[in-house]
């Protein structure tokens, strides 16, 4: 029996949003494929001429400009220490020595990859900029102000998803050849975020 002209566009209609609707659900909710160091995971075919389709599109919705890893490594994370997803309405205190490059910085996106809106206009905090502990080691806060008007040093906002990224320039040889032994910056949850 023959299909209608109305059948043939509505199952033709159906194929293109499953096709689409699967190709951004793996390039925004799948993990990149990538080493892991700590909760902190690098892609390391950003920026290669090696990189598959699935890479390059994931490089483009997250508007890099990717460079080759032995110019950066780009280094993401969207969970605490805990292993629970990172949450723009909390607070996440990151420490730890600082990574073994020439410059680096830290990122707060949200869920999207877009800056958060904040008055003060602090995006990221850097190699020159990360505050201190009393033992040298950076040691931050991410997250909106705190109920008794305690800045943080990346403000977030909303209550979405949360990702920071650790973006390494020039990173020492060692890390190039094995990103998986970066002594990661650990991010922990800081008081209650019900």
């Amino acid at each position: 029996m023959l299909m209608s002209k109305a059948r043939w566009v509505a199952l033709y209609a159906m194929a293109v949003l499953v096709g689409v609707g699967s190709a951004w659900l793996w390039l925004t909710r799948v993990g990149p494929s990538g080493i892991d160091a700590g909760v902190w995971r690098v892609n390391l075919l950003a920026g290669s001429p090696n990189a598959d389709a699935y890479t390059r599109a994931r490089v483009a919705l997250g508007a890099l400009l990717a460079l080759d890893r032995r110019e950066t490594l780009y280094y993401i994370a969207r969970t605490d220490e805990r292993g629970e997803p990172l949450r723009a309405q909390c607070r996440y205190r990151v420490s730890g020595p600082a990574p073994a490059a020439r410059w680096w910085s830290i990122t707060a996106y949200d869920e999207d990859f877009f800056l958060f809106e904040n008055a003060a206009r602090r995006y990221s905090v850097n190699v020159e900029t990360a505050p201190r502990d009393a033992q040298g080691e950076m040691a931050f806060e991410v997250g909106p102000a705190a109920g008794n008007g305690t800045r943080a040093d990346l403000p977030t906002t909303g209550d979405g998803s949360l990702l920071l990224t650790l973006r390494l320039y020039n990173p020492a040889v060692s890390l190039q050849r094995a990103p998986d032994s970066l002594v990661a910056p650990r991010i922990e949850s800081v008081g209650n975020c019900g």
